[in-house]
């Protein structure tokens, strides 16, 4: 009796474990789900549990996170008649609201498929209104455009273009070569203007360098010359200080003396010459004539001198007499001195 209840038990707990799997199904936080009915639209389902009856709802997931499609390579022609191949990246996304999740099933077939082909046919749109340099020059512009471009024509099937991106562009062969060229050339071009303004450079710095080392040459001479200067100045003064004090000395010192020497030389040149010369009584330079003459002067006999010449007006005086002969040198006058002959 038992056993013949616990087999019919056991049937029932499989269907209710087969109808639970059916039933009960679990939503993914990167997903959105949409629930239909007898093959309509039901309810909108997000992360969590989703009740489904078997056979008779259809539950549809749809992944929300950002999505990647590549758009093939293809050959298109610029503007200017080139043929290149190019080839973009599209990143896109399915929106998170209900009527977006609406959108993406219900407004076109397979959104990954369109979506590619659509940005391939843009893609075309847009080079074939730029020249080959210009989509290589401004390749941010490009996919700036191409992606606002995309986010129109999809907006109605629930997707947000996220961002386009220019994967490469290819031109011909030869026209590739013509471009390598022109970069080398222009790369050479570049490089001679561094070697000529790095050689400029060199060459100014050089000629400053001369130019310093010549004007540091020039003011060592020039201080060479003012220190030599200022040495022969110093020299020069010092040499006339010297000189002005042995002037001074002598002029207190011997400045009578100086007078009779020039007394002396001047008697000694009227000696040489046999010339009668007066000499004042009581002067010093009757014993300076003595001694410059060779001659001794000695006084003259006031009677003698009297009888001898009877001459009155040499009194007060001597005369010397300088002949030489018979006749010694005598010193008339009186009173005076004459002269003798013994030294």
């Amino acid at each position: 009796m038992v056993a013949e209840l616990i087999l019919p038990a056991i049937v029932i707990l499989v269907l209710i474990g087969i109808f639970a799997f059916w039933t009960v199904r679990f939503v993914r936080p990167t997903n959105r789900a949409l629930l239909e009915r007898f093959g309509r639209y039901h309810a909108f389902y997000g992360p969590g549990i989703a009740i489904v009856v078997p056979f008779i709802d259809n539950l549809v997931e749809v992944n929300i996170t950002e999505q990647m499609v590549n758009a093939q390579q293809q050959e298109v022609i610029t503007k200017d008649s080139l043929n290149a191949i190019v080839d973009a990246q599209i990143y896109f996304k399915v929106r998170a609201d209900e009527e977006s999740i609406k959108k993406s099933q219900y407004s076109v077939n397979d959104y990954t498929v369109q979506i590619v082909s659509l940005s391939r046919t843009t893609l075309r749109a847009i080079i074939g209104e730029m020249t080959l340099t210009e989509a290589n020059s401004m390749r941010n512009e490009l996919n700036t455009r191409l992606g606002v471009e995309l986010s129109k024509q999809v907006g109605d099937w629930g997707i947000e273009v996220v961002r386009a991106e220019l994967k490469e562009i290819q031109p011909p062969s030869d026209v590739q070569a013509t471009m390598n060229k022109v970069v080398i050339a222009e790369k050479e071009k570049i490089a001679a203007k561094d070697f000529a303004s790095a050689t400029e450079n060199r060459a100014d710095g050089e000629r400053r360098a001369s130019i310093q080392v010549a004007e540091g040459a020039k003011t060592a001479s020039i201080l060479k010359a003012e220190g030599e200067a200022n040495a022969i100045l110093k020299i020069a003064d010092a040499h006339a200080k010297e000189i002005t004090i042995v002037n001074t000395a002598a002029a207190e010192t011997f400045k009578g003396q100086a007078v009779e020497l020039r007394k002396i030389e001047m008697t000694e040149r009227v000696l040489a010459s046999n010339t009668k010369f007066i000499v004042p009584q009581g002067s010093n330079l009757v014993n300076v004539l003595s001694e410059a003459s060779g001659m001794k002067l000695l006084p003259l006999n006031t009677s003698a001198s009297a009888a001898g010449s009877g001459s009155s007006a040499m009194s007060g005086a001597s005369s010397l007499s300088g002949s030489s002969g018979a006749s010694r040198p005598s010193v008339s006058g009186t009173p005076g001195y004459r002269a003798s002959g013994k030294k």
